[in-house]
């Protein structure tokens, strides 16, 4: 993203990254930058709306003010923006905003502020579920490039969008992306994952972290559109440690970003991911990552038809 790391690993949007105090743990940790807990386009619109009632007596209305006024004491956007200030005058390493979205509206505008608050780069992450059958691919695609073109014209730093593979051409998706100006890509996000309790009737969630069996997805498409796309790569999803973050890296990524690992082990994951990575490029001779960084992608490697074979029989057909 134009941004200078001093290694790959950036720890991901989430609970480990909502407060200046983890921020600058993880930072001891070795974390090359952080992107903060995401704020959702639903806190930035409520904010708008207390603002609007506030403001005209006309729509304040009792009820709908103490339910505003409750859920903006919990989410306030403002917090979001000190946050930014708050690690921005911790931490040297670089700070990335974040803001999960699924629609353009209102909330662009927002954009500005997290820059002005100090924010090294910006992430979308943007996700729309493809199940309303009244709506077909390209409607939801262009959600997409409305977001992502709108926010360019509202901030100068670099914008990175978090997408997922449900797109049905997702290669011509992410090269048409990178042609709007942003600078990062990130494959994949990850999803609440749906269950049933039978015995409760109530739906659940399940498969909340990943695993690092998880990496296999990310990997193919990290190393199908590494040469092809024309913004950097992150890689997400699936990297639980150094050998994970080696796979993602030979494949095109320019960092990876960790999250399930820090939950399940802790920061002190961070300095053994490093470890393994240094020890690992010095047994292969590689002064800096930019000597192996896609030296496995799909047009490097010897054997590129591997990444797009689909069928598992086909694949272990001569072994008994």
């Amino acid at each position: 993203m134009g941004l200078e790391l001093k290694n790959p690993i950036i720890a991901g949007s989430s609970g480990m990254t909502n407060s200046v105090e983890k921020v600058v743990e993880l930072e001891k940790a070795g974390v090359g930058a952080v992107v903060l807990k995401s704020l959702f386009e639903e806190q930035i619109q409520m904010q708008i709306h207390k603002t609007v009632t506030q403001s005209d007596p006309l729509y304040a209305y009792p009820e709908a003010e103490d339910y505003i006024s409750n859920y903006s004491q919990e989410h306030d956007v403002a917090e979001y923006l000190s946050l930014i200030r708050g690690c921005k005058s911790k931490v040297y390493i670089p700070v990335i905003a974040s803001i999960n979205c699924v629609s353009k509206s209102d909330w662009i505008s927002f954009a500005k502020k997290l820059e002005e608050a100090g924010a090294d780069a910006l992430e979308l992450n943007i996700f729309i579920l493809p199940s309303d059958p009244k709506r077909n691919g390209e409607e939801n695609e262009q959600v997409y490039f409305d977001v992502v073109l709108s926010v360019l014209k509202e901030i100068t730093i670099p914008l990175s969008v978090k997408i997922s593979y449900y797109f049905s051409g997702l290669a011509k998706t992410a090269l048409k992306l990178s042609w709007t100006g942003i600078k990062g890509m990130v494959l994949f996000n990850r999803f609440f994952s749906p269950d049933i309790d039978i015995d409760n009737f109530e739906i659940t969630a399940t498969n909340v972290f990943s695993s690092p069996s998880d990496i296999s997805n990310t990997l193919r498409w990290v190393a199908m559109l590494s040469d092809r796309v024309h913004c950097d790569i992150a890689a997400s999803t699936g990297v639980h440690d150094g050998k994970g973050a080696v796979k993602q890296m030979l494949a095109g990524a320019k960092a990876v970003q960790i999250a399930s690992t820090l939950y399940k082990n802790g920061n002190s994951v961070i300095p053994e991911m490093l470890y393994f990575i240094d020890k690992w490029m010095n047994k292969h001779d590689f002064a800096t990552t930019d000597k192996f960084i896609g030296k496995m992608s799909f047009r490097e490697t010897e054997n590129p038809a591997a990444y797009e074979r689909v069928q598992f029989m086909k694949h272990f057909a001569g072994i008994e």
